[in-house]
């Protein structure tokens, strides 16, 4: 049997437009005569819709949509979609919910077989951690489905899931194996972080080995606001080896021909769990051409599915994440394509510093969107030193985009000038280091930066990395602002090496050398450097990834080999900065555990690990 995996981009909340694309898709699909054609999870809603699906407007329109795209399909494909309980004519068992709410819908897969929804399958295992609320939204199914392709002589049976569901080896894979599927079509909506597609292939490598099925795994690709799916959609043999394997971080369409495992000339379903088993008729065509299509709908033979703990099949054997560098620069290059493109913007603005955080960015920016859409603005103070003038310069040069230069002496006098006689009443000891100035100078810097923004249309690109945000080392509304941060999730230490990634990747220096060796500073008062105020970035980085990725107790930490003056003072600095990161931007998602979805702690907390002694 053929099968294509339709690795595609939708958008969250454009039925229409989504719905054009898995036309398109499906006619691309036609090309290759495929037997099923496979699309990712939630394609027709986009991934995740959230508070959207409180909506019935919204459910009902999905439904519609999905009726209306089967009505012109002529072939076979698994379409993604949230199916309403309150659509007439799909009377639904439902969980019960708080009066407010009539019922909640479910994360479906639909079964379409020549213009009519033969099947559908609800997602049993409901994710309800990291970056998803999947409990809050959906109904879990119960059970399994396998279809029985038939083309000619030739019969395989095909099990259906949707992401979680294939994580968990007691889940619904083992049902659907049991029933006789030799292979597995997954739908799947997995955000990328480093090392995350090791992850996936070890795992469902095991559940391969565990059951003797073939797995197909077609991903979502495209960024949805803090979330990027990598797609990398793949095939894995029954011993858990890569057949086939789609484009990271683009479109595209993988075709897998499966052997045939079974040959009956009468069709026929012998599966005990299966509920009444259906045959839907054969096409108008030719004898020899009529594929008709088994639905078995299994009896949940699992526990309790909406309440199990996850466990990775192959947790213990999950490959370390290395040093790949190119995954994680594609994943930031995406998300911002597509924050940008899906939101209507032409192009971006960012402030260039002649520093490394706002380097990157830029390149990151000219890459995802064209060095054309792109503006680059550099705002020196008398604090500015020469060398990095000339850096943001260069960069900018380098890069073939757009460059102006507005110093900020005058304004930041002018604020001075009428403010000092109010600053006459406060005590000297508050403010020794003049925080006030230096933070009046990043403010000054992002109006310049919005007013330009709003005057063209453009996005401002926030340039702050995962260890300043970690450790509030920015200023709220000054250097914090912007509509997309496209390095938030990424610590200085690999800011350093993606920076070094860039240049190699163009065989030439982008980025200057000399940026990315000089020793980091705000530049906001005379001789600073950003290690007066936080330990060096590579002791700071792993302590910040142990406490905030890893969520390691203190004496882990110190433990670890780690000072533990430096451990407890960076821990305050982190719970003392949750008020600052509740009002930042988004940003790509590229590690395990990131600031935002990922990680949500109360702004008021008193609860202080230092006090814990056992």
């Amino acid at each position: 049997m053929r099968y294509v995996l339709a690795q595609i981009n939708p958008t969250v909340g454009d039925l229409p437009g989504n719905a054009a694309r898995v036309l398109a898709a499906l006619a691309t699909a036609e090309k290759f005569s495929p037997d099923l054609v496979v699309f990712p999870e939630m394609t027709l809603s986009g991934y995740p819709p959230e508070d959207l699906l409180l909506k019935p407007a919204f459910l009902t329109a999905a439904e519609l949509t999905l009726q209306n795209i089967a009505a012109r399909v002529r072939g076979r494909a698994v379409v993604g979609y949230p199916s309403s309980p309150f659509f007439a004519g799909h009377p639904r068992l439902l969980a019960p919910l708080p009066p407010r709410y009539v019922a909640r819908p479910r994360n479906t897969a639909a079964v379409i077989d020549d213009s009519a929804v033969v099947a559908e399958y609800h997602k049993c295992l409901l994710p309800n951690y990291a970056v998803f609320d999947e409990k809050r939204y959906f109904a879990a199914g119960d059970g399994g489905l396998v279809l029985e392709l038939q083309n000619g002589d030739a019969r395989q049976k095909t099990g259906v899931v949707i992401c979680e569901d294939a994580w968990n080896l007691a889940g619904p894979v083992r049902e659907e194996a049991a029933a006789g599927a030799t292979v597995i079509a997954c739908l799947s909506a997995s955000p990328f972080y480093r090392g995350k597609e090791s992850e996936r292939l070890a795992t469902f490598a095991a559940l391969c080995r565990a059951y003797g099925i073939y797995f197909l795994y077609c991903n979502l690709v495209g960024g949805q606001d803090e979330l990027v799916f990598d797609g990398a959609s793949f095939a894995l043999s029954p011993q858990g080896e890569i057949i086939a394997q789609a484009k990271n971080c683009a479109e595209d369409f993988l075709v897998i021909d499966i052997p045939n495992t079974q040959s009956c000339a009468t069709p026929s379903c012998d599966t005990p769990s299966c509920d009444t088993p259906r045959v839907t008729p054969p096409r108008a065509a030719a004898a020899n051409d009529a594929r008709p299509i088994i639905v078995c709908a299994l009896k949940s033979a699992a526990p309790a599915h909406s309440d199990y703990q996850r466990a990775s099949a192959a947790a213990d054997g999950i490959p370390p994440t290395g040093e790949a560098l190119e995954p994680v620069y594609a994943a930031l290059t995406l998300g911002l394509r597509d924050y940008v493109r899906k939101n209507g913007f032409t192009g971006v603005i960012v402030g260039l510093s002649g520093g490394i955080d706002s380097a990157l960015t830029a390149a990151v920016a000219v890459d995802a969107l064209g060095k054309e859409n792109v503006w680059g603005v550099t705002m020196p103070s008398i604090y500015s030193s020469a060398a990095t003038r000339d850096d943001a310069k260069i960069l900018a040069d380098n890069l073939g985009m757009r460059f102006s230069v507005l110093p900020i002496a005058a304004p930041l006098a002018a604020f001075e000038r009428e403010l000092t006689p109010l600053y006459a009443a406060a005590d000297p000891r508050r403010d020794p280091e003049n925080l006030t100035g230096q933070n009046l100078q990043a403010r000054i810097r992002a109006v310049y930066l919005m007013a330009l923004a709003n005057k063209y249309g453009l996005l401002l690109l926030n340039t702050s990395n995962k260890s300043e945000s970690a450790v509030g080392y920015g200023t709220l509304y000054g250097d914090m602002a912007g509509g997309f941060a496209v390095i938030k999730d990424v610590f200085k230490t690999e800011v350093w090496k993606l920076s070094r990634y860039v240049n190699a990747r163009r065989g030439r220096e982008v980025i200057p050398v000399s940026t990315i060796e000089r020793t980091p500073s705000a530049e906001l008062r005379e001789n600073q450097e950003d290690r007066q105020s936080l330990p060096d970035y590579p002791i700071l980085d792993p302590i910040l990834k142990m406490y905030v990725e890893d969520d390691a107790a203190l004496a882990e930490i110190i433990a670890a080999g780690f000072d533990e003056a430096v451990v407890r003072r960076v821990a305050r600095m982190v719970d003392r900065s949750e008020f600052k990161r509740r009002q930042s931007v988004c940003g790509a998602k590229v590690t395990p555990k990131a600031f935002g979805k990922d990680r949500r702690l109360p702004v008021t907390n008193r609860f202080a690990y230092e006090e814990i002694t056992n």
